[in-house]
């Protein structure tokens, strides 16, 4: 068997040629049916080659109810032959798949399709692409995505496939995983075993990543159930621990085992041996992160000298040579910039040039450093730790889905751009209910160039048609973006009554949370029952759960309001307010039931109640007011405004904008008037980023910096008036961090006609807790207008980085909103 395979392989290999898709439903001269086909594989390839090929009789059998046999040589009836060179089979890659990290080639002839590749991996995600062209999603386990049932399936002749990862390690981490994901575990598999890993790890696999960092709340992977090392080497999955578990131990083994203080200078002898018995055991494929942070994902002591770390790297290092029997460089290894770190990083604390330099966001989604331009490439490459979900300050978000792919991509697209390539892994919390994330993070890892910000609305439908066909899929991606969007704007956690103000703002929320939940909630009864369970965890959940919480706070809102004033509807918000917060238990309930209680416990984390960044230990009602009936007083109408606006000459179109009352003008950023692209830098909308709508940032985003005079980048926003004199302008910008920690920042300048442009930085001052609570900063500049009448904003690029959402220009007479003001442009 493995001459003929081999030989086979090697035939395929060297006439390779590209194709998009390999099914049809047709039977024809140009095709072969699976009917009567069998799947082969050698029984001495690598275990992950041989539990891939029963994933694909799975799935075939749940696409068309056919289990195809399993057998180990080549039949004369239709075969799906998979093999893996450099295992069992004495098979060389030739070709574009030659030396390549987890490259697959896909290829069909005559009557037999040919899965292999350049590696386990490789050729494993070769079978799950087949599987994902059948119709079975990733999700079909962990959302109950129902799998696409076909009478038949018949594979296209002489078509080939090939593709393989740009980032080398894609994974996620199991993170904050308390209450949720621990009690449902210990309910369906009795904790975190290799029973729960086993789905995880063909999760991951599913989705083409490589990586974990397991559960480490109270937990040890290698500890709790010798089966999981096992689990994980069968699998394929390459494991690590977190930023602050060096060596391949768990934090809450040092509890179990330590003995003395989590203290180098004091207890060396202790920790060195506490290290050696985790890179002992750590036999499987892993990346070992070194360094040392506090006791407990705290910080080491002030005093700590970047010599006494530099001392501890030195010497875990020599415990893996001594471990290994090979150079610490054969060992792949990591150094975690988190918090504290990377200031020791920035003080000139270095580590050896082949370890990978995992950079890190702030925990909310910004990245914080980033290698520089024309920086010498370490060997070890650099990395990113990315965040979905926290546990810290300003406040724990760890409820529901709160990210905005549109952010995401921007910030990753920089860590591409700027050749963070090594790593790529994300703290994903429970897992669920962060599908659709992490599909787009894995997803994107896989290949950064395939996806530009233009495309993400089409990834989204790809995704919901994935997930529930094609004839909702445009309408449930639109739903997708709005909430993410909308829950983007402050995470549930710090809602409160005071978020959004009175009375048109919070109405305008609401409002526009209750729409999507009208159109979510027609779709669900559109939709055949099979798809129901998915669609409620991916989509109706997260927006009728958000919805009910915005609507709790505004009737609290209201009811202060209407209190204070002694308003007949005092008691009836109060009313409200209890319907909406016994509405969000139930909605969970729901949740928890779905599926005969398959998910129970998945949705219990606190979300309401939070009186500091620490969850609540249960929920607890915001505080509402009565008033008796003798003390109300009858509400006044107000009568409604004719507020002042700029005149526009008739005759004028476009992108005009205009001042009005208590307004200002309000410009969104995507609107410009006019665009100047110049000295290789062009300017482009990012659809969907931002709180109100779109953003623009320039491309390249490794431009080096340009001076704002002449004829150098800029957009131009033409706007009337009616008044003169001073003004302030309002940039609102993304919360980009000073990512290569320059002196002043990331900036940009901003100027109204021909008045010398002022240079703004968004980041060298100001408070890092408002900034991501409220997901944007907000710079002013002050300028002044010599009369009334039609002016130019110019908003010009100095630093590349710099994502603009919205400009805001103020007389002095705004209305105070979380948001800003509502757009003020022309409508002709």
């Amino acid at each position: 068997m493995k001459r003929s395979i081999s030989s086979l392989i090697a035939c395929m290999l060297a006439t390779c040629c590209y194709a998009q898709s390999i099914i049809t439903d047709r039977l024809s001269d140009a095709s072969f049916s699976l009917a009567g086909a069998v799947i082969c594989v050698d029984p001495a390839d690598d275990p992950l080659v041989l539990q891939s090929a029963s994933w694909l009789q799975q799935d075939i059998e749940m696409v068309t109810g056919m289990k195809l046999p399993v057998v180990s040589s080549i039949p004369a009836t239709p075969a799906i032959i998979i093999g893996s060179p450099g295992t069992s089979l004495p098979v060389t890659s030739p070709g574009k798949i030659k030396n390549k990290w987890e490259a697959y080639l896909i290829q069909s002839t005559g009557n037999q399709l040919i899965i292999t590749g350049s590696d386990k991996r490789g050729t494993a995600y070769g079978v799950f692409e087949l599987s994902r062209q059948l119709g079975v999603s990733p999700w079909y386990w962990w959302a109950d995505v129902p799998v696409k049932k076909k009478t038949s399936v018949s594979i296209k002749k002489n078509i080939s496939i090939t593709d393989a990862p740009k980032i080398k390690y894609r994974g996620i981490f199991i993170n904050d995983e308390a209450p949720a994901l621990a009690n449902w575990s210990r309910e369906k598999f009795g904790g975190f075993n290799h029973r729960f890993y086993e789905k995880v790890f063909e999760l991951i696999l599913r989705l083409k990543g490589n990586y974990i960092w397991p559960a480490m709340w109270g937990n040890a992977f290698y500890d709790d159930d010798p089966l999981n090392i096992t689990t994980a080497e069968k699998y394929g999955i390459v494991i690590g621990t977190s930023h602050h578990e060096p060596m391949m131990r768990a934090h809450d083994e040092w509890r179990r085992y330590g003995t003395g203080q989590w203290n180098y200078d004091s207890n060396s002898t202790r920790l060195k041996a506490f290290w050696r018995n985790g890179v002992q055991r750590a036999v499987n494929e892993k990346i070992i992160t070194i360094g040392m942070r506090g006791d407990g994902d705290e910080p080491m002591s002030e005093k700590t000298a970047t010599t006494l770390l530099e001392r501890i790297v030195a010497d875990q290092r020599q415990i893996i040579t001594e471990i290994t029997g090979k150079p610490a460089s054969g060992t792949p290894q990591l150094w975690a910039l988190y918090k504290e770190v990377q200031d020791y990083y920035d003080k000139g604390m270095r580590v050896p040039d082949d370890v990978t330099l995992l950079l890190c966001d702030d925990n909310w989604g910004n990245i914080r450093r980033l290698p520089r331009p024309g920086e010498n490439k370490r060997k070890g490459g650099s990395g990113i730790y990315y965040h979905f979900d926290y546990v810290g300050g300003p406040r724990n978000y760890k409820w529901i889905n709160t990210n905005s792919i549109a952010r995401v991509w921007e910030q990753m697209h920089l860590a591409w751009a700027y050749n963070a390539r090594e790593i790529w892994i994300v703290n994903a919390g429970d897992i669920k209910p962060m599908e659709f994330p992490i599909s787009f993070f894995l997803d994107y890892a896989w290949n950064p160039e395939n996806t530009g910000p233009g495309d993400l609305q089409r990834y989204t439908e790809k995704w919901a048609a994935d997930q529930f066909g094609n004839k909702y899929a445009k309408d449930i991606a639109a739903i997708i973006t709005a909430y993410t969007t909308f829950n983007a704007r402050r995470k549930p956690e710090l809602l409160d009554a005071n978020t959004y103000s009175l009375p048109d703002e919070w109405a305008t929320v609401v409002n526009d949370y209750n729409n999507l939940l009208k159109k979510a909630e027609t779709i669900n009864r559109q939709l055949p029952a099979a798809y129901h369970s998915a669609y409620f965890q991916l989509v109706l959940h997260p927006v009728k759960a958000s919805a009910n919480l915005n609507a709790m706070y505004y009737n609290v809102a209201l009811n202060r309001e209407a209190y204070k004033n002694k308003w007949p509807e005092t008691n009836a918000y109060a009313d409200n307010v209890k319907r909406f917060y016994l509405e969000d238990s139930l909605i969970t309930i729901a949740y928890h039931q779905l599926n005969n209680g398959k998910w129970n416990h998945m949705m219990d984390q606190a979300h309401i109640g939070y009186t500091y960044w620490q969850q609540p230990l249960q929920q607890k009602m915001p505080e509402v007011q009565y008033l008796p009936p003798h003390v109300v007083t009858e509400r006044k109408t107000q009568e409604a405004r004719d507020l002042k606006r700029a005149n526009i000459p008739a005759g004028i179109t476009g992108n005009i904008f205009y001042e009005a009352a208590e307004k200002g003008v309000s410009i969104a950023a995507a609107h410009f008037t006019r665009a100047v692209h110049s000295n290789g830098i062009s300017w482009k909308v990012l659809p969907g980023h931002g709180r109100t709508g779109s953003a623009i940032t320039t491309f390249p985003v490794t431009a080096a910096a340009q001076q704002p005079v002449g004829n150098a980048p800029r957009v131009e926003y033409d706007f009337y008036t009616y008044s003169k004199g001073d003004v302030s302008i309002n940039a609102y910008c993304s919360p980009t961090l000073n990512f290569h920690n320059s002196e002043n920042g990331l900036q940009y300048a901003v100027s109204i006609d021909d008045e010398v442009p002022q240079i703004i930085s968004i980041n060298k001052e100001g408070n890092w807790d408002k900034w991501v609570a409220e997901n944007i900063i907000i710079k002013s500049s002050k300028h002044q207008l010599l009369a009334p009448g039609k002016h130019t904003l110019k908003y010009w690029m100095v630093d590349s980085g710099v994502v603009l959402q919205k400009l805001v220009l103020d007389f002095g007479n705004i209305r105070k909103t979380y948001l800003g003001p509502p757009e003020t442009i022309l409508n002709r």
